[in-house]
């Protein structure tokens, strides 16, 4: 018995060890620092470059919806141009994610960073403080004509002061920087200058990848790294959007069976685009899309209806889950 007490002892023993070690190893590594080239680009105070940053800002790159609080969200949803002041929360298995302040306010938003800093964000994933950003932002592989766009549009803001909370990563997030599996991003190659705006293929493929993300949300990722681990395009996410009211988004690809538009005509896909919101909670950003032109629109359509069909059935896009009632 006494022989069995003490391996069991042991094993404790040399548990608890591993255990330390591994805290010990998350709480110093977690916060890692990367480096990245700064892009040489600058913001612009030409009237046409603004005029298209303001376009992609509340229109296709959604930026206004998130880069703000949840009630300004929802009037930036209902057609309000309202000023990227931050302070939406994003709560995520690695924890609660807080947008930033965009405007040039000095002392709370960017306006002590160089443009090349702003557009290291967007193109590396990678904060001025050397943190890598959680991948929320699919805009690596964009434009250097609309990175300048938009930093050209955010830098014509009037500046706020909103004071946004850092973001707060849980133990499981901290864990997850420390191995590497949260880092930066960079571009796939080179991103290109300028792209036509046209209602071709290629600038539909720029869109839904590279600006409005749809492959983010539209393909099965994992949570906890935002990595891929399935097809893109053939269904996504999960959002619990509000007690109760639950989404997975659906395949996007042209499978006959499975795919949500894969019977959709070009005007159809345009007019769902025009109607707005159907559910309350939808976490699709409606209002800013809703803004995009029918150029922009039909591009991503023949995108997708160009894509590899594949059958991955979604039976609900929403849902209502039982909620026990509060006594």
């Amino acid at each position: 018995m006494k022989r069995v007490l003490k391996f069991f002892g042991w094993m404790v023993g040399v548990i608890v060890i591993i255990v330390l070690c591994f805290v010990g190893f998350v709480l110093l590594k977690w916060d890692q620092k990367y480096d990245a080239p700064y892009p040489e680009l600058a913001a612009s105070s030409d009237s046409t470059l603004i005029a298209r940053g303001k376009y992609l800002v509340y229109g296709p790159a959604h930026c206004a919806g998130c880069h703000n609080t949840a009630e300004r969200s929802l009037e930036v949803d209902n057609g309000k141009d309202l000023l990227l002041i931050g302070g939406a929360e994003f709560v995520f298995e690695p924890g609660v994610i807080r947008s930033r302040n965009l405007t040039p306010d000095l002392e709370t938003g960017i306006g002590k960073l160089t443009d090349g800093e702003v557009a290291r964000v967007m193109r590396n994933s990678i904060g001025a403080d050397g943190r890598p950003i959680f991948p929320l932002m699919p805009f690596q592989n964009m434009s250097d004509e609309d990175v300048v766009a938009i930093l050209s549009y955010l830098r014509s803001q009037e500046p706020v002061n909103h004071f946004v909370k850092p973001t707060e990563y849980s133990f499981m997030g901290k864990a997850v920087l420390a191995f590497g599996l949260i880092k930066p991003e960079g571009p796939s190659g080179t991103p290109p200058k300028s792209i036509a705006i046209e209602p071709s293929e290629v600038y539909g493929k720029y869109l839904a990848n590279s600006v409005a993300n749809c492959v983010g949300c539209h393909s099965p990722r994992d949570l906890m790294s935002g990595e891929f681990i399935g097809p893109k395009f053939s269904r996504g996410l999960e959002f619990e959007e509000a007690p109760g009211a639950n989404f997975i988004t659906p395949n996007l690809t042209p499978d006959p069976e499975t795919g949500i538009i894969a019977d959709w005509s070009e005007d159809a896909f345009v007019a769902r685009f025009r109607a707005g919101r159907l559910y309350e909670h939808s976490p699709m950003p409606w209002g800013s899309f809703a803004r995009m032109t029918d150029v922009d629109l039909r591009a991503i359509y023949r995108y997708l209806m160009a894509l590899e069909p594949v059958s991955n059935k979604v039976e609900k896009t929403q849902y209502m889950l039982e909620v026990n009632p509060v006594n």
